[in-house]
């Protein structure tokens, strides 16, 4: 395809992280914000209260649960789990992309933990999920946001497990079920799926994780920012709205606007119809198309928020992938320039490609315009 494209997509933003706005968003969304007062006031922890619970709400989370604002996004609450949980039993680390390799490291080499086991898989794959150790603590990713792989469901978690499971579950989270007893430790951050603004983190324990904070004191000193325990007890105040740092209250304000947006367009159950109904458009665009595909191989993996492709044109037999990386590099640059996409070039550790975001803040009337757009790219890089 050479001609230029007609038709642009009306919001150019494909990032996987941080992600679009919900459509029609403006600044005016965040006029309400309670800027200049105390996020500990009457007013402004009724506001963080408010996203604790419309999103349990919205997510369906057991009643029994605690739900957390924390600090540093998906990576403060996952870190907090890791350094406040972990150490009691063995460990079983699930990789196959960059965060969950980063979880693995974090485990190895920054807690040095015994009986740590990494299960690894390549981009694309997953690890054998059948043969994951129960009796230890399980960390992993639930949708690898820079490989587009995803598990599949949560029936390979007993619910007779001795070990707590930790899901990092930042891309996945309002845009695909979560099986909520099957999970002790749930992590997510605000820029994902609902396109909130960046630097604060969730962090969703079970009843069974807060037994484990009670019943076991890790032996390495914990930051003030990790701790959730007070005199051996578990501290309810983090879980009530009372956040351990000072949030932004501009940042706090946005969540609600995405929360009240996802209520409007059905809840989890529209978020996720939204989700899939985007992977479904670039699904039909790679079945018809011979220079792409998906990164993940199995369609019951592929995820429908942060999809990953690669390229399988047989012009690449030899190239090797510093040619991917430069086409990759050309596309992602010829769509900038035009303003049609931005931020789709491949994860800098993931294997040369393009990741479109595809979660529910995208609409796929948007997607159906980039698709001959991603064709008159690829052809001009490929010719250049």
């Amino acid at each position: 395809m050479t001609n230029t494209p007609g038709l642009r997509p009306k919001s150019p933003h494909f990032s996987s992280g941080p992600c679009a706005k919900r459509p029609g968003w403006s600044p005016e969304a965040l006029a309400s914000a309670l800027v200049g007062r105390s996020h500990r006031s009457k007013e402004g922890k009724a506001r963080l209260v408010e996203v604790i619970d419309r999103s349990k709400a919205i997510l369906g989370m057991p009643k029994d649960y605690r739900l957390a604002i924390v600090p540093a996004s998906d990576t403060g609450a996952v870190e907090m789990a890791l350094w406040s949980l972990l150490g009691a039993r063995g460990v079983e680390v699930l990789s196959w992309e960059s965060f969950g390799e980063g979880w693995a490291t974090d485990v190895t080499k920054q807690l040095k933990l015994k009986g740590v086991r990494v299960v690894k898989a390549g981009y694309g794959q997953l690890p054998d999920l059948k043969a994951v150790d129960w009796s230890s603590d399980v960390v992993f990713t639930w949708n690898g946001t820079t490989s587009g792989v995803k598990v599949p469901d949560g029936d390979w978690i007993p619910d007779d497990r001795q070990g707590l499971a930790i899901c990092d579950a930042t891309s996945a989270a309002f845009a695909m079920g979560l099986p909520w007893p099957k999970l002790d430790v749930v992590t997510w951050s605000w820029q994902k799926v609902l396109g909130g603004e960046a630097q604060h983190g969730m962090l969703a324990l079970s009843p069974r994780a807060i037994q484990r904070l009670e019943s076991y004191v890790p032996p390495w000193p914990l930051p003030k920012l990790f701790r959730m325990t007070k005199a051996g007890k578990f501290d309810e105040a983090p879980f009530k709205g009372e956040t351990i740092n000072t949030p932004s209250m501009l940042a706090v304000e946005d969540a609600l606007d995405g929360l009240r947006w996802a209520e409007k367009v059905g809840g989890l159950k529209g978020l996720i119809a939204r989700s899939e109904a985007n992977l479904k458009v670039l699904s039909a665009w790679v079945d018809r198309t011979d220079w792409v595909g998906f990164l993940a191989k199995e369609p019951a993996t592929r995820s429908s928020t942060s999809v990953c492709l690669s390229f399988v044109d047989p012009w690449f037999q030899g190239h090797g992938d510093e040619a991917k990386a430069a086409i990759a590099k050309k596309v992602a640059g010829f769509l900038e320039a035009e303003g049609v996409a931005f931020d789709i070039a491949s994860y800098r550790d993931a294997p040369p490609g393009l990741r479109i975001w595809c979660g529910a803040t995208v609409e796929a009337s948007d997607l159906e315009a980039l698709t001959p757009w991603l064709d008159w790219a690829y052809a001009r890089a490929k010719a250049a």
